[in-house]
């Protein structure tokens, strides 16, 4: 019989999207095949510490239909779970008890699939742990997950691809603190009101204002400036069609069809996201072939554009009465919640939940497997006299 891979899931964090995290990662566990993988959950507290969380029931296809996983389960186990550490070191690549007298062994993993939205998850920060302990993983890579949270220098690179996107400034919290005024007078002169304001290292909606005028783009950058230092005054696309892409693979991408969303609400923001259901999903959004054809061509040079790996969503906003396509921006770690577009984007796509799983975990073996064939060291040359050869 083949051995399983033992995948662990990587959720919660220390990021204002901690709950979306916890109803992601409660649909994905639920969805792994329990006759391919051995699924171990790995938590983040909102304080940071990792543990293995306690008491959660079985689930996937091997468990014989038990009781269902909610994100409510996942937090509570979360609560008295065993504290773990992951060594920052290649090796055995295994977690290992957090104390010297904790009960256990190093617990080895094959894969990790991070489910961690927002700070220090979807930013490079434990992509960076992950490749120091020299464990695949799926998704982006740090730079790619640095560049995809980061809104201002994603447009930079966009721009210089010739991506379409709307007019924008970035401020940082400093130079507002120091210069209201001249920041709100550039506001003014360069964009056009409405505007949206929101940090630049933030997703899911969290801390995203829409700005009709001058006189309230004070409070907008204060509410932004609680979750970055950096936020993002952007002109708002007049009334525009929100549509999403979904984009699968590494060195050679593909694109699902697009997606069409229609909140209830103004926009789409956190409450529309994941506290009610009055948002439409239309899939596949009602859209020309050659629109189509081209939303999934600009996802497909988005996700290059900021080195992009594994699986990233990209949202795009089409403006009514001209056409006009701009991208929004583009999430390296979309949600896997049971409404969530990246896969029902791909269900569309004729990819069902389950295989997509495997296509990420493959993916992420395919390029841990792709890195190790380079060299991380050199042979200095031998020594005469106590001084290196030329």
């Amino acid at each position: 019989m083949a051995k399983k891979l033992r995948v662990g899931v990587l959720f919660g964090g220390r990021s204002g999207e901690h709950e979306i995290s916890l109803v992601s990662a409660a649909s994905l566990l639920q969805a792994l095949d329990r006759n391919k993988y051995e699924v171990i959950p790995i938590g983040i507290t909102r304080e940071g510490r990792w543990v293995l969380p306690r008491g959660l029931p079985a689930t996937g296809s091997a468990a014989g239909g038990g009781k269902a996983l909610t994100h409510g389960v996942l937090g509570r186990a979360l609560v008295d779970g065993a504290a773990v550490v992951l060594p920052a070191e290649p090796g055995d690549a295994a977690l290992v008890p957090a104390t010297a007298d904790a009960a256990g062994v190093p617990l080895p993993l094959d894969v990790v699939f991070p489910v961690l939205h927002g700070t220090f998850g979807e930013d490079g920060s434990v992509q960076g742990v992950l490749e120091m302990a020299g464990l695949p993983y799926v998704g982006a890579g740090v730079l790619g997950s640095a560049v995809g949270m980061d809104k201002d220098v994603q447009k930079r690179l966009y721009k210089q691809a010739g991506i379409p996107t709307a007019p924008y400034l970035a401020v940082r919290r400093q130079a507002w603190e120091n210069d209201p005024k001249s920041i709100v007078a550039a506001a003014r002169r360069q964009l056009q009101f409405p505007v949206f304001v929101k940090p630049a290292n933030l997703g899911s909606s969290v801390g995203i204002t829409r700005v009709r005028s001058a006189s309230a783009l004070s409070s907008a950058l204060k509410h932004a400036f609680e979750f970055d230092r950096k936020a993002i005054v952007e002109r708002a696309v007049r009334n525009p069609r929100e549509i999403e892409v979904s984009v699968l693979g590494n060195d050679e991408p593909q694109a699902s069809c697009p997606g069409e969303v229609i909140p209830a609400r103004e926009f789409y923001d956190y409450r529309a996201k994941y506290l009610e259901d009055s948002t439409r999903f239309i899939v596949p959004a009602k859209l020309r072939p050659r629109q189509a054809r081209r939303l999934q061509e600009l996802a497909i040079a988005a996700f290059r554009a900021v080195e992009c790996e594994g699986m990233a969503r990209v949202d795009f906003l089409l403006e009514r009465k001209t056409g006009r396509i701009f991208v929004n921006e583009l999430n390296t770690i979309p949600g896997f919640t049971p409404i969530s577009m990246y896969p029902k984007l791909w269900a569309a796509s004729g990819v069902g939940y389950a295989e997509l799983l495997d296509r990420l975990i493959e993916l992420a073996l395919a390029r841990h497997q792709e890195k190790s064939r380079q060299r991380f060291s050199v042979a200095l040359p031998a020594r005469r006299g106590g001084v290196l050869k030329e």
